[in-house]
Order: structure tokens, then sequence, then C-alpha cells
């Protein structure tokens, strides 16, 4: 392999570590704050400070395309899911979930961008995937279960569900978007659209901004900054460069940092029932990395068979 697509491919691993480093902090973020901002207040507070950060860089480096009337269509259903419905019902099961569950429950999506995938976007479904997410979903079931125990609140996991559909909905949304759209530009049309649908709490938020200690005023401007610019423009630029279904399944390893972090810093972790379910979701994960040694011989046969010797090259 030449240098030029190891440095592509080293490229994407570090887009995708950025954005599941992010996104697990962002669990603990959230529920660091929650006594001081109501989801509503919260949504809006870090949807607008990501929409300066992105409309900066839109400004300074970004190449705008006009979408066409389809493309507003999907950015416009893609802007409310992600951006709105799903930090909606993220915040709120929060407030009633610890990080490293709902981070667990949340990650259900990668399940259903990964099977409808391989149907609406044509990516297929290879065997170690299909048993893969079989797996990882047996491992959200376990989760589940933990709600008949009275460990974990009924309400929280059905709104840690609903951001779960809805995330997974955005990403099928996106996957096509990417062909025709620059990432940053997709990305900022979503979040505005979010910070528009999420002003009716704006009293709330400047109410709870006045009332709220620095350290929660300071978490709301990392969530817009880390967790919701950078963090959603990396994974941009990784799903515009691999398939939707491979890179939602890397998500499976946000509950495990997140949980990681949730015990060091708020010294909250799921009941013992989650955390089987969290390994069973994780061993999930391994084998929808596992590629048949048929499948590998076969590509690369196909590979020597393309590649062009010096002695061979046009001239």
């Amino acid at each position: 392999m030449t240098a030029a697509p190891l440095r592509a491919r080293a490229s994407v691993v570090v887009a995708i570590a950025i954005a599941l480093a992010a996104w697990a902090s962002a669990f603990v973020v959230i529920r660091a704050v929650a006594d001081d901002f109501d989801p509503g207040a919260l949504t809006l507070g870090r949807l607008a400070v990501a929409v300066i950060v992105l409309g900066i860089a839109q400004a300074v480096h970004g190449a705008w395309v006009r979408p066409s009337g389809r493309q507003w269509l999907l950015l416009g259903i893609f802007g409310i899911l992600w951006f709105l419905v799903y930090n909606l019902a993220l915040n709120a099961a929060e407030h009633l979930l610890d990080p490293g569950t709902a981070a667990l429950l949340v990650n259900v999506a990668p399940l259903i961008v990964a099977l409808v995938a391989g149907t609406l976007l044509g990516e297929g479904f290879p065997r170690w995937l299909i048993i893969g997410a079989i797996v990882a979903f047996g491992g959200i079931a376990i989760i589940g279960a933990a709600t008949a125990t009275g460990s974990l609140s009924l309400l929280g996991v059905v709104l840690a569900l609903i951001a779960a559909v809805t995330y997974a909905i955005a990403v099928l949304l996106q996957k096509p978007l990417l062909a025709a759209l620059p990432g940053l530009q997709i990305t900022l049309i979503g979040v505005a659209i979010g910070v528009v649908g999420s002003l009716p709490w704006g009293g709330a938020l400047v109410a709870q901004l006045a009332a709220a200690p620095a350290a929660s005023t300071i978490g709301v401007v990392y969530l817009g900054v880390v967790p919701t610019a950078i963090a959603f423009l990396a994974w941009a630029y990784a799903l515009k460069r691999m398939p939707a279904g491979r890179l939602a399944i890397t998500t499976y390893l946000v509950p495990v940092l997140a949980t990681g972090m949730a015990w060091v810093l708020l010294g909250e972790v799921p009941p013992p029932l989650a955390l089987l379910g969290g390994l069973v979701c994780l061993s999930g994960v391994a084998l929808t990395r596992v590629r048949s040694t048929a499948r590998a011989a076969d590509e690369t046969a196909r590979a020597a068979a393309t590649e062009v010797t010096p002695a061979e090259e046009p001239r």
C-alpha cells in the first residue's frame, strides 16, 4: 500500500477516534449539568454554541453547494431528528439514567443503521456483520431486563431508545447527502435547524444560565464545541469514506469510554445487569470486524490482479 492510501486510512481512523471520544464525554457532561439545565434549555444552549463555531468554520473554509429541493427536505428531516429530537430525548434520559447505561442503550442505533444500510444503501449484509449485530442486540436486551429489577428507570430506557432510533434514521439520511454536499455544510444546516426547533426553550435557557454555576455553563459550551461541532464534522468525514453500517458499529465503543469516564469523574456506574449487557454488546462489535478467510483471499487476489508493475506501466 502506498503512502497516500495509508495516510487516507489513518485520517479516517483519527476522525473516528475523535468522534467516539467526544461523544463518550458528552454522556458524562450531560449528566453532570442535568441539575442545572433542563433537557430543552440544554439542547438550545449546546446547539447555539455549535452553530456559532460551525458558522465561523463555514465562513472561513467552507465551500457552499446549493442543495436541491429534495436535498433540503432530507436536510430538514436530518436536522430535526438528530439535532433536535435526539438531544431532547437523550438529555431527558440522562436525568433518569447514569451515563454508561444511557450510552449503552443509545447504541442500539448501529444495529438499525447496519441492517437498513444493507438494503437502502446497497452496502450488503456481510455474514459477520449480521452475527455481530445479533449478539450486540442481545446485549441491549439484557440491559433492558435491568428495568424489571428496579435498577433502571423504564422511562429513562424508553427515552434513550427514542434517541437511538432518531440517531439511526439521521445517519441513513446523512450518507446520501454526503455524496453531493460538503460535510461541514450539512452539519451546519442540521445544527441550525435544531437551534430553530429548540427556540421555545430560550427563556428557560436564559434563566438557568443566570442561576447555574460557572462549571455547568462551561459544560454547556464544551458540549457545543467538542461533542457537537468537532465530533460531528469528524463523523461526517469518516462517513463519506466508509460504509454507514461498518462506521456505525464502531460507536459500540462509546459506552465503554462513557462508563469509564463516569466512574472516574462522577462515581456512577451502570447496575451489574447493564454491565453484563454492555460486555455482550462489545463481543458483538468484535464479531462484526471478523472477515472470512475466503473473502479476504478474494480481495487480495483482486488487488493483485489490478496492480500495475513498473514494466507494465502505460506509456
